[in-house]
């Protein structure tokens, strides 16, 4: 049998991959997840990255026989705590293949988050209409704290000093951006999920990570990895550098009690080749009300087909 070791599972120790037979063996109290061996493969690596999100999913699922945790929305969840994926941007763009991720949606929250957004009349997607006011605000969340936090001597642009940093000192420990401020959480519609993310640059290249306090494994994690890689790619982009790892780490992981039968449905799936990304040369950053997304391509998505599940608010 030939096998490889790898950690897909943080926390739960080393996982076993026989490349024969397309088995994988989470140890100490994880899930053997069934794959076709040729689809272990993706780009130079041994094994297909998405494998990390359904090894993950395969691991809540199976708590779902027993009792759901109480949560803020009602729903109930099954939950883990502290775990982490790790996704080399080189190798391809990590959108999901199996199951549909609708890309445009994305795209728009990303430059709506960028442009310093927060009312969903300037948001062309609906995906924040549940959380809004009559006149919908949702409060100074992601978009304000990232390009107006208010600081004692006036607003911070914490993408633009974040990008200033990595042109002048990019070994810098402390290119990172937070949504998490404690003073505006009372008026904000929701408290930020993605709490912040941290930058590397290492042999030219640019890492991120981000740290998120709550997840929602079906319906949000897809979303949030394909976003922060964007993010990565058009920061990259803006100081000249190539990409290199998203890594996501979870606070709460979890799977609402209501998407159960789709996380099965999920997991008869074998992943598909990830896309790539193009992008055209430009500088889009740098001013908040200059941001643009445009000349961005997606190459080569031939996903599963959605499968649809409630949102719990």
């Amino acid at each position: 049998m030939m096998e490889k070791t790898y950690d897909l599972i943080v926390g739960q120790g080393p996982t076993v991959i026989d490349i024969a037979g397309g088995v994988i063996f989470p140890f100490a109290g994880g899930s053997e997840l069934t794959v076709t061996a040729p689809l272990l493969n993706n780009g130079n690596e041994s094994f297909h990255p998405e494998l990390q999100y359904l090894a993950l999913l395969k691991q809540l699922l199976d708590k779902a026989d027993g009792t759901p945790r109480e949560d803020r929305t009602g729903t109930g969840t099954y939950s883990v705590f502290g775990r982490q994926m790790r996704f080399d941007l080189s190798l391809g763009f990590p959108l999901l293949t199996t199951k549909k991720v609708n890309w445009k949606p994305l795209v728009a929250e990303l430059e709506w988050f960028l442009r310093g957004e927060t009312n969903i009349e300037t948001l062309d997607a609906k995906i924040w209409d549940e959380w809004a006011d009559e006149d919908g605000n949702l409060g100074p969340i992601y978009g304000k704290q990232w390009r107006a936090w208010e600081g004692v001597e006036g607003f911070i642009d914490q993408i633009e000093e974040a990008i200033k940093t990595l042109k002048t000192n990019p070994t810098s420990r402390r290119i990172l951006v937070s949504a998490w401020n404690v003073a505006d959480l009372p008026r904000m519609r929701l408290s930020p999920c993605h709490v912040l993310f941290q930058f590397y640059v290492e042999n030219n290249k640019l890492s991120c990570q981000l740290y998120q306090r709550s997840a929602d494994i079906f319906l949000g994690v897809p979303f949030n990895i394909a976003s922060y890689a964007l993010l990565t790619h058009l920061i990259a982009r803006e100081c000249g550098l190539e990409v290199g790892d998203f890594v996501h780490t979870f606070g709460d992981l979890h799977l609402y009690s209501n998407h159960v039968e789709q996380a099965r449905e999920q997991l008869t799936r074998m992943p598909k080749p990830f896309p790539t990304l193009d992008l055209e040369p430009m500088e889009v950053l740098s001013n908040v009300h200059d941001v643009r997304t445009d000349g961005i391509a997606l190459v080569g998505y031939d996903p599963h087909p959605a499968i649809k599940a409630e949102v719990s608010v």
